[in-house]
């Protein structure tokens, strides 16, 4: 573990364009004391131009009630984190998702069999704003867990023998089916594809200290599927009180990741919640989503 500890520091320290930065430093912010982190992750940090994107950050938190004005919002965060906001700064748009230090290690890692934390930090992060040292030394911790926690799930369903990188595209691709994705299927390979040699790097530590995880990172991924699509609509659910302009978002993510031109009416942006539930038949059955 402590090689694939080295590899996650190295990889979170790389440099971010000035403008990240200060979108995450105004993002730390915004919820001072209580901010801990902000990791910038997700397409956009695999992309140059940044204008026009929607870029990604997770915002770490000590405690929920300490991070907002209202208790509500905290009780949400706790009861289906995480909270996700909009966010715009120096003329880029941004959305943030925060969780707490204890659930960002606790989603990392075998405890969880939701992929949503796991699935996304087993790919390549930055830690673009820390209040310390220490709570750079968590973040670490945190993220050290999530290739381990993804192979190790993956070993359960896919022949064993399979080479590295063909081993990581079939774990992607299991996470994937596990979420209510608007990406393309071929998506977790893309993933992989653009950074190959990184995905060898982290190979042999990740998959040592998978094989040391054991069967806690087991388990049935068909029951996977169905508690990740169940919770995926409970977030959507959620979103719809949290995120001005939710609507708007999602039609967006959905036409720029499967090419669908859909767009919304003035009633179902103002009632985004009752305008998922109504797209939702639609987009399943013409694969929009899956």
């Amino acid at each position: 573990m402590a090689e694939l500890r080295v590899l996650v520091a190295e990889e979170l320290a790389l440099p971010v364009d000035p403008r990240i930065r200060a979108m995450a430093e105004a993002i730390a912010a915004a919820h001072a004391p209580a901010s801990r982190a902000v990791l910038f992750y997700g397409s956009c940090l695999r992309d140059v131009a940044l204008e026009g994107a929607m870029l990604d950050f997770y915002l770490i938190v000590s405690d929920y009630r300490e991070a907002y004005p209202a208790r509500w919002l905290a009780a949400a965060n706790w009861l289906i984190p995480p909270n996700v906001f909009p966010f715009a700064h120096g003329g880029l748009a941004a959305k943030y998702a925060v969780l707490s230090e204890a659930d960002f290690h606790r989603l990392n890692g075998p405890e969880t069999r939701s992929v949503s934390v796991w699935a996304r930090f087993a790919q390549p992060s930055r830690l673009v704003w820390s209040k310390d040292a220490q709570a750079r030394e968590r973040v670490v911790d945190a993220v050290s867990r999530a290739a381990p926690t993804l192979l190790s799930a993956a070993l359960s369903a896919v022949p064993n023998d399979r080479p590295p990188l063909e081993l990581w595209k079939a774990a992607f691709a299991l996470t994937y089916s596990a979420e209510l994705r608007a990406e393309k299927k071929e998506r977790g390979v893309n993933v992989v594809d653009q950074d190959p040699q990184r995905y060898l790097r982290f190979f042999g530590p990740a998959m040592a200290a998978a094989r040391a995880c054991g069967k806690r990172c087991g388990g049935s991924w068909r029951r996977r599927r169905v508690e990740g699509k169940l919770l995926s609509v409970a977030r959507l659910a959620k979103a719809s009180a949290t995120f001005a302009g939710g609507a708007e978002y999602i039609a967006w993510k959905i036409n720029r990741h499967a090419g669908t031109t859909i767009e919304l009416t003035g009633w179902q942006k103002k009632h985004p919640l009752a305008a998922a539930i109504m797209l939702l038949p639609r987009l399943l059955r013409s694969g929009a989503i899956r």
